[in-house]
């Protein structure tokens, strides 16, 4: 019953009422399915996943609240945050689990973040600015439950967890991925209390004071199925994955330490920072483009959360705050956190990490 109702619940989230600005053209009367070409994943295990398209709207440059002024929010609440182009903003889960999609700007480029509630992942990609329409929507599919994402100026399709696109003019072409921070809203405020948030007014009738999925986030069912069910751990274990080519491994959240905690993964040349109590992880390239291998310690200072050998303290988007190498920026690996159960079925066979 409970995942009768789930399935109801995501056909409700189409039908809730509100204006339709923001949501971007794009719709087809045809259905969700894409008009030509092949798909790069098994067509077969691309599912409807019940509203159609744009069913789930997405916002186009919202509005925004001083981070003092969001009293809608708790210190536990997950949000998505961004720092780009000197702009600190932050988008929380309560939002994003009602419209997966907000097409942004930051200074005269575009941005979209995209959070798939059923796989619990978020992603930044760049727009392209000479784009007509350089936005995303939400096309109302799924791949491995995940969300199918589609641009307005091509219609071509893309897979969100794969961060490519997987069916359209555009087939084959990698997102230009940056990096977001994952973490308690609490967490986010402490580093940056100068930072805007996400307004609840959307011009969108939504409780955002509701979960749309009911129990989904905390047990160990599933709504659509996957194509490798992967039961070595809880399926809705928040974990980093992190993917070099074929490997790929994960680290739960859980298991980091209270504290900031850095694993040095010095043989794959990349290091992990994270910590449960903060909720947050992130990897980043430790090698840098003049062959220097840095190694860190684990260090908390608001932003900063990591000191080299050099002396250089690294802030948690990966950028040099002092020290020698001050405003250098490390580069994030393909890497984000994801339920186990969506890791483990777009990459099978990771490695988890045990402390």
């Amino acid at each position: 019953m409970k995942i009768v109702s789930l399935v109801l619940c995501i056909m409700l989230l189409s039908s809730c009422g509100g204006s339709s600005s923001g949501s971007g053209g794009g719709s087809d009367d045809n259905g969700s399915t894409p008009e030509s070409g092949e798909w790069l994943i098994p067509e077969s295990e691309v599912l409807d996943g019940g509203p159609g398209k744009d069913g789930i709207p997405a916002i186009s440059d919202p509005n925004y609240l001083a981070a003092s002024q969001a009293r809608y929010l708790d210190d536990s609440d997950l949000v998505v945050g961004v720092n780009l182009k000197g702009e600190v903003r932050a988008y929380p889960h309560r939002i994003l689990d009602w419209h997966e999609i907000i097409n942004e700007h930051f200074g005269d480029t575009p941005y979209s973040i995209s959070y798939c509630p059923l796989t619990g992942s978020a992603l930044l990609w760049e727009g392209r600015s000479e784009a007509a329409d350089p936005t995303y929507g939400v096309s109302g599919l799924l791949f491995n439950s995940n969300l199918i994402l589609y641009d307005r100026e091509t219609d071509s399709y893309w897979s969100q967890m794969l961060a490519e696109s997987v069916r359209g003019p555009r087939a084959g072409e990698e997102a230009r991925r940056l990096a977001v921070v994952e973490t308690t809203w609490g967490n986010w405020r402490a580093m940056y209390p100068d930072s805007q948030v996400m307004d609840t007014q959307t011009g969108f009738s939504r409780d955002y004071n509701r979960y749309p999925y009911g129990s989904f986030r905390t047990d160990n069912n599933l709504i659509f199925p996957v194509s490798d069910r992967d039961e070595r751990l809880h399926l809705k274990t928040r974990v980093l994955g992190v993917r070099i080519g074929e490997f790929s491994k994960v680290y739960p959240i859980e298991n980091f330490t209270e504290q900031v905690e850095v694993i040095n993964e010095v043989n794959d040349g990349y290091v992990v920072v994270g910590s449960s109590g903060r909720n947050f992880a992130m990897a980043f390239n430790a090698v840098l483009d003049d062959g220097t291998q840095l190694t860190f310690e684990a260090v908390a200072d608001g932003p900063v959360v990591m000191e080299d050998q050099e002396g250089t303290r690294w802030d948690i988007f990966g950028r040099a705050q002092s020290g020698m190498r001050e405003g250098e920026q490390l580069e994030p690996m393909f890497s984000y956190i994801a339920y186990w159960f969506a890791w483990a079925a777009f990459f099978p066979g990771a490695e988890v990490y045990e402390p």
